[in-house]
């Protein structure tokens, strides 16, 4: 099969992309979403070098005018008023209870709890784990309302076929060959709450990440993506559950001129950087 036609064949996306892709939570038919692969250049324009040495010039100029001055510009931003929190700083409020199988459970019955649990269930939902049936029957289990269980297990596994699997490289249990790391490592950037009311929420989770495989002989190398994942919550069984879900591409900036790591660098890196949870 040319690749062409794996773009063309419902499991992954084009305009030069091929997307790990998971079904959609809401709707008919069998739309998919999921881990991205995108293609960048790693050439270095002049004009890029002078634009990251102007901003480095830049910062370090900043850092050394916030640092000088003595006790009466310490006193003097002491008594200035506290900036409202960004919008994806921290509340402050504890944002979980507790872990269930390695997924945050136990949110707040909040707006904040809402985005907390969004964001960690786009971790989740986009994850190297989804790939593995064992694991895959656990995390939906877990993260969606309890009837939409059986219907949305039905989707993955029907979306995780033993074909899709082999196309990207990884067996039917979703591990990759001896001596390769299958990587899907997504990191929330922001949050927005676009319907709120005591037992539903609804919520935009900005987020991009790390997809691919790392290792020799890699047909799929790791690289970044963009996307927001909108997650319709349904507060149940004390906590917040996924009731559907949908995701679009982007928004997305510029590729920056970053030096390209090895498939060893990114797979070590995998392998030694845990996680976060993640809180509004």
């Amino acid at each position: 099969m040319s690749l062409d036609d794996e773009r063309n064949d419902g499991l992954f996306g084009g305009s030069g992309e091929t997307r790990t892709r998971l079904p959609e939570g809401e709707g008919g038919g069998d739309d998919v979403y999921g881990a991205r692969r995108s293609t960048r250049s790693g050439r270095t324009s002049p004009r890029s070098l002078v634009t990251v040495v102007g901003v480095v010039v830049l910062l370090i100029a900043a850092i050394a005018f916030a640092n000088r001055g003595g006790d009466d510009a310490a006193s003097t931003r002491a008594d200035e008023k506290k900036p409202d929190a960004a919008a994806t700083a921290p509340s402050g409020e504890k944002p979980v209870g507790g872990k269930n199988g390695g997924i945050p459970s136990g949110f707040a019955h909040d707006e904040q709890g809402a985005e907390s649990a969004a964001s960690n269930y786009a971790v989740s939902l986009v994850s190297a784990d989804i790939l593995k049936p064992d694991r895959r029957t656990e995390i939906v289990k877990q993260l969606f309302v309890a009837d939409k269980v059986s219907e949305l297990r039905g989707k993955f596994d029907k979306t995780y076929s033993k074909e899709f699997l082999s196309k990207i490289g990884l067996d039917d249990k979703g591990n990759a060959a001896p001596g390769q790391t299958y990587v899907s490592r997504t990191v929330p950037v922001g949050t927005k709450t676009t319907a709120y009311s005591d037992n539903a929420a609804t919520v935009a989770v900005w987020c991009t990440g790390a997809f691919g495989t790392a290792g020799q002989d890699a047909t799929n190398p790791v690289s970044n993506d963009w996307f927001t994942l909108t997650l319709k919550l349904r507060w149940a069984d004390g906590d917040w559950k996924v009731e559907s879900f949908q995701s679009k591409d982007g928004p997305a900036p510029v590729n920056g001129d970053n030096k390209v790591s090895t498939a060893d660098e990114i797979a070590k890196a995998v392998q030694e950087y845990g996680g976060f949870t993640y809180a509004r």
